[in-house]
């Protein structure tokens, strides 16, 4: 993300030994005396956010508003909320790619935002956020972080492991493992969901919509007109008006909405090779 007077944000990469576990993560401060508001993409994935300046709000579609403490959980993210970082804000965010937060914490299903302690049996990420507000450099706070949570990672599940590796090559991973391990069709997803936290039908509606998003922004390099016939047939949409409700349902946008806006919503290719590594934020 460009800077904007006094306030930074920008994506940073993951060691390469976390790279199964981590997308990446994002550091944003706002030294500005005004509040900054953006959109956070839905990216399928969960993610953990470390606060250590003044408390960063959340807006969700149904105008829901979630002002964060020290520190948050909250995904996988599947519609688009806006966060605000007043002046004096200033958050780390890890973005947990794939099965890694069921690795962690043994559930992928989160039915709403909360604190990571809620999840464990002690408050050791309470302990985690004071002894990161103690670290003035941003690479020896995530070197801390790693460190903190590299004994908590579990190993992969066969199955799940099978269901990543399929990705976007066009098979259905639930029909393909239900007959290449005589499972039943049901239970596949239900693991699926288990370990994922979404359904292969969600995450196929998602993929289609991200696509339809790439599409617009190579069509509207250096202009405003879209021929959103050409985007429904590429994408692979019945019409038009299916198009427009996938708009609502992710962005709580419309298309012509969205392209009006867009400069203040980005969104980066996928990543052929896992299709949960959309960044959430930017």
């Amino acid at each position: 993300m460009k800077n904007q007077g006094t306030y930074n944000g920008y994506r940073i990469a993951v060691p390469v030994e976390f790279e199964e576990v981590f997308s990446h993560f994002y550091f944003s401060e706002n030294k500005s005396g005004n509040s900054i508001t953006h959109t956070l993409v839905p990216s399928f994935q969960t993610m953990m956010i470390f606060n250590f300046g003044t408390a960063v709000s959340f807006t969700n579609k149904q105008n829901d508003e979630i002002e964060m403490g020290n520190c948050m959980i909250a995904g996988p993210l599947k519609q688009a909320v806006r966060y605000t970082l007043p002046a004096g804000a200033e958050m780390l965010v890890i973005n947990f790619k794939n099965d890694a937060f069921f690795r962690f914490f043994g559930t992928a299903l989160l039915e709403d935002h909360l604190h990571p302690d809620d999840l464990m049996t002690d408050n050791c990420f309470s302990t985690l956020w004071k002894e990161l507000t103690k670290i003035d450099s941003l690479e020896r706070k995530i070197t801390h972080m790693l460190t903190f949570c590299r004994p908590f990672l579990q190993g992969r599940h066969p199955i799940t492991e099978q269901i990543i590796a399929l990705g976007n090559n066009g098979i259905s991973p639930v029909k393909e493992i239900s007959n290449r391990e005589q499972l039943s069709e049901r239970s596949v997803q239900m693991k699926l969901k288990e370990h994922l936290g979404y359904s292969s039908r969600e995450m196929g509606r998602y993929t289609r919509f991200l696509k339809a998003i790439q599409l617009v922004q190579h069509l509207t390099s250096g202009t405003d007109q879209v021929n959103w016939f050409e985007v429904v047939e590429a994408c692979g949409y019945y019409d038009q008006s299916q198009l427009i409700h996938d708009f609502k349902h992710y962005l709580n946008l419309s298309p012509s909405k969205y392209i009006k806006f867009r400069q203040g919503i980005c969104v980066s290719s996928i990543n052929s090779e896992n299709h949960t590594s959309l960044p959430a934020f930017f």
